[in-house]
């Protein structure tokens, strides 16, 4: 996984890896990692096994000050060309685990409710398609969100009308930096702080586990809505390298009573298909934007820049991006 030009080093970072030892990897590629496939690499990269590593993990943070970033699946981030001069951490496969219909206790007397223990690291199609399989409702619209649960919690990530927030009952969350104890907590939904785009969850915690609160119903309509959803998206986005939507919606915005999304102002200011070098916006969706094989970060950077200046002065309506810029 290493790479053959590596990243500027810190004393932060030497210091990281000198309490890391084997669990940190120098140099890797982490751009490649993300949904827009471009981008450089991390100083260092450990990717966690076990809740045992955590402490570890957390006391290299605190004793060197390296910074430190959580990549997840990668699917709302930009990771500049120069790379990341810091700590990336990622869970491992131990982190993907599903336990499908644990019902607690206090829940036996609702029949129609199932809960549902998601791992931190595990794809949120997988498990929008291993809960339809069994024949539970409510996360059916994730089949269509190239992240993870981690960062979907984090994020409260949603789509077709739902959200993390919505099926959420409560997290399991470990403090990385000098504000944790070393140890991971149950975080209740009420305390996540959910909004839009957005958690109580901080850039130094990491999300373990989830427990999802699902209704209980039948197989084939639950992949029916499985079905729907990805031929919706076909239809509708774009493949490719991008992120999904680059720009959250403007909030409070309508015309006629409309809402006014990102990808129409987009349009209408005439830059569907406007590309600055290895970098363009999709003709398919506006709020999509595409790199090219091999393509740059500043480029994207550089789109994703042009876009927003020229909506606001057309418009007078600041667009804010949901992609996280690393390195930048």
């Amino acid at each position: 996984m290493s790479v053959d030009s590596p990243t500027s080093s810190s004393s932060a970072t030497a210091k990281a890896s000198e309490i890391l030892g084997p669990l940190a990897s120098r140099n890797v590629n982490i751009g490649s990692m993300t949904t827009f496939r471009v981008g450089g690499a991390a100083s260092l990269f450990v990717e966690i096994s076990n809740e045992q590593q955590l402490e570890i993990l957390r006391m290299a943070i605190i004793e060197s000050g390296a910074d430190v970033l959580a990549i997840g699946k990668g699917s709302n981030m930009l990771v500049a060309d120069e790379g990341f001069d810091g700590i990336v951490v990622v869970l491992g496969m131990n982190f993907m685990k599903i336990g499908v219909d644990q019902v607690a206790e206090e829940t036996r007397s609702l029949p129609s409710i199932s809960l549902v223990t998601a791992g931190g690291a595990t794809s949120l199609p997988v498990v929008a398609r291993k809960t339809a399989a069994n024949g539970l409702r409510g996360f059916e619209w994730a089949v269509g969100v190239p992240g993870s649960v981690g960062g979907a919690v984090r994020m409260n990530a949603g789509g077709h009308g739902s959200q993390m927030a919505d099926v959420v009952t409560k997290a399991k969350v470990f403090d990385m930096g000098i504000d944790g104890d070393g140890k991971a907590i149950w975080v209740e939904n009420s305390a996540l702080e959910f909004g839009y785009r957005s958690s109580a969850i901080s850039e130094n915690q990491l999300v373990l586990k989830a427990q999802l609160s699902l209704d209980k119903g039948e197989v084939a309509p639950c992949e029916k809505r499985i079905s729907e959803i990805v031929a919706w998206r076909r239809e509708h986005q774009p493949g490719g390298q991008n992120c999904g939507s680059v720009f959250i919606n403007p909030p409070s915005r309508s015309v006629g009573g409309e809402e006014i999304h990102a990808a129409r102002l987009i349009e209408e200011a005439g830059l569907k298909g406007y590309r600055i070098g290895t970098a363009h916006v999709s003709t398919k969706h506006a709020n999509f934007f595409q790199a090219d094989q091999g393509g740059s970060a500043a480029d994207l950077k550089a789109l994703i820049d042009h876009v927003g200046s020229v909506v606001s002065d057309r418009f007078g309506i600041e667009l804010l991006t949901e992609v996280k810029m690393v390195g930048f």
